[in-house]
């Protein structure tokens, strides 16, 4: 992607989030609230390990055709707990803001449309979180005036694009400006920012301290393939605090460890 334009086929938002123990809320086993709903960590658990049985037999399935031993990186989908995490908190957010809006939201986008470059299969729940989700933003990305395009949320969105291993690091705002063209979806990124913000604001989101670096799913077209990513809206540094539990504070709780990042 050195030489293209990016084509926004989604966008990414960046939310006010308030920390577990500052809310009372510190069950250990919560991975997030999002008002009135709680997930807790074993329904992303589930989603996760889901993922990575039904990716590893898929490779595993492939291989044997072609008579090869996939190594156990190849059997890893590039899915984190940290990535289910985002996609349900963003989810409900997305649903009450739509609704909030009165905003109808047609199902349109299937698991198996998303399958191939997603590399996930389709019959997973991630995968059918995501095409609800894609349906959601092309709903926002239509509902939402665009805001102004400025150089603090190019860099934001480059950034999140270089973690993702999609562009080349270390270009100056200008570079990154004439990669973006015009960068319209950095515009629609920055309206959903703006609007799921003030949605968090109001009903109130937790998260979970093992997930600091919580960031809103995203997707964007070259035009010749489709580049998954995550804006982190909350980090180490942002106020989310530890609660009391041994597993929050173990290094195997962590995200981190578990493969290919966001």
């Amino acid at each position: 992607m050195r030489a293209r334009r990016v084509i926004a086929a989604a966008s990414v938002a960046a939310l006010g989030v308030l920390s577990l123990a500052a809310c009372g809320k510190s069950a250990p086993d919560v991975a997030a609230y999002v008002g009135d709903r709680s997930y807790s960590l074993d329904r992303v658990n589930g989603i996760y390990d889901e993922v990575q049985a039904k990716y590893g037999d898929a490779v595993r399935q492939e291989a044997g055709q072609a008579s090869a031993t996939p190594s156990p990186e190849q059997l890893r989908a590039p899915v984190t707990r940290q990535d289910v995490v985002n996609l349900l908190v963003s989810l409900e957010l997305g649903k009450r803001l739509a609704a909030a809006k009165n905003l109808q939201v047609p199902d349109e986008v299937t698991p198996q449309q998303l399958e191939q470059s997603l590399r996930v299969p389709a019959t997973t729940e991630y995968a059918k979180l995501w095409a609800e989700w894609v349906d959601l933003l092309q709903v926002f990305n239509q509902q939402l005036p665009p805001a102004e395009v400025s150089d603090e949320s190019v860099m934001a969105v480059y950034q999140a694009l270089v973690k993702a291993e999609a562009i080349e690091g270390g270009l100056p705002v200008a570079d990154v400006r004439q990669k973006f063209g015009e960068g319209a979806f950095v515009g629609s990124a920055t309206a959903l920012s703006a609007a799921l913000e003030e949605e968090a604001n109001r009903v109130d989101v937790s998260i979970n301290p093992r997930y600091r670096e919580v960031g809103v799913p995203s997707l964007v077209s070259t035009g010749q393939s489709v580049i998954f990513y995550s804006l982190p809206y909350i980090n180490e540094e942002g106020p989310v605090t530890d609660i009391s539990s041994p597993d929050a504070a173990s290094p195997s709780a962590s995200p981190d460890a578990e493969g290919t990042a966001s």
